[in-house]
């Protein structure tokens, strides 16, 4: 856990985050920073598995730390990225399960986090409520 309060910051994070990735089989470390209300960054890089549908990515792992340390709610931001020139020169978004990971804890302090998809020479952003409009979440249950 870190405090960065910038973007700049917060890309930098992911970039080092992606540097720890356990990725042996696809070769493609990705890195993901979550920013919170407070300044902390909580950071994951995806985690390969020889059983492939065991694999777990930087999203959910960020998502997963955080949730441990107890944060559930005030994200404000998530940088992903992945492999400079690898896979093309498109910013890199998040899966449709990290998509849905994310919202769980977006909605559980009801916020729409900005979404920085880092590529090569640029960073796409949007809103995760663009990514995955009308999600599922908490208040669908209520």
């Amino acid at each position: 856990m870190t405090d960065a309060t910038n973007d700049e910051d917060l890309i930098a994070a992911a970039r080092q985050a992606a540097s720890q990735s356990y990725s042996p089989y696809s070769r493609f470390p990705v890195g993901a920073a979550l920013r919170f209300a407070d300044g902390t960054v909580v950071t994951g890089t995806n985690i390969e598995n020889a059983s492939y549908g065991l694999a777990l990515c930087a999203e959910t792992v960020a998502v997963a730390k955080a949730m441990a340390e107890g944060r559930r709610g005030g994200l404000e931001a998530v940088a992903v990225t992945g492999p400079r020139g690898k896979g093309g020169d498109q910013p890199i978004t998040p899966c449709g399960r990290c998509r849905q990971v994310l919202n769980e804890l977006a909605q559980l302090g009801g916020t729409d986090p900005e979404i920085l998809c880092v590529g090569p020479g640029e960073v796409r952003r949007t809103r995760l409520s663009t990514l995955l409009p009308d999600a599922f979440g908490p208040a669908s249950l209520d």
